[in-house]
């Protein structure tokens, strides 16, 4: 009941419009992202089993466990970039819970991304990997091998919460 209350709080907020949002090319994007922060999105999946993440195949981070998130694309609402995120890295469609907190990644692969953090659960789908990351799962306890950046967070949000 709170995380459905608290998901249409979020869509008050951030309406999601049915719109695509455009990628910029790749090389424009290098070229903007390596001057200026970059808008991302996070997401912290929680279910019985622990918090779901994801083992990084591509830089940046490559290796390393870490929660699906990504960038917010020009004008795509913040609710609009999780349901995209979640849908292309893990193949699932999430409820909003609530907002965790903010992520400063410095040295992102040569960028500075601000990431908003959301909790959420899934309410569609199995997940399952993709090319940004092949391997995922469930923890209740953290791995060693965490992007560092979020382990402060992830750490922070188990303690305080016992991971509901």
């Amino acid at each position: 009941a709170e995380g459905r209350a608290n998901q249409m709080k979020f869509d008050i907020f951030c309406k999601p419009s049915a719109m695509i949002y455009k990628r910029l090319p790749l090389e424009e994007f290098m070229a903007i992202y390596h001057k200026v922060p970059r808008a991302a999105v996070d997401v912290v999946i929680k279910s019985d089993e622990g918090i779901l993440l994801t083992k990084r195949s591509i830089p940046s981070f490559k290796g390393l466990w870490h929660t699906p998130g990504g960038t917010i694309l020009f004008n795509e609402p913040i609710s609009s970039a999780i349901d995209r995120i979640t849908k292309e890295e893990l193949g699932v469609k999430v409820n909003v819970i609530r907002h965790l907190g903010v992520i400063e990644y410095y040295e992102d692969d040569g960028r500075h991304t601000i990431s908003n953090v959301y909790l959420a659960e899934i309410n569609e789908g199995t997940p399952k990997g993709s090319k940004q990351a092949k391997e995922v799962a469930f923890f209740k306890k953290l791995p060693k091998n965490c992007n560092p950046f979020q382990k402060k967070l992830l750490s922070h949000y188990q303690k305080t919460t016992s991971g509901r």
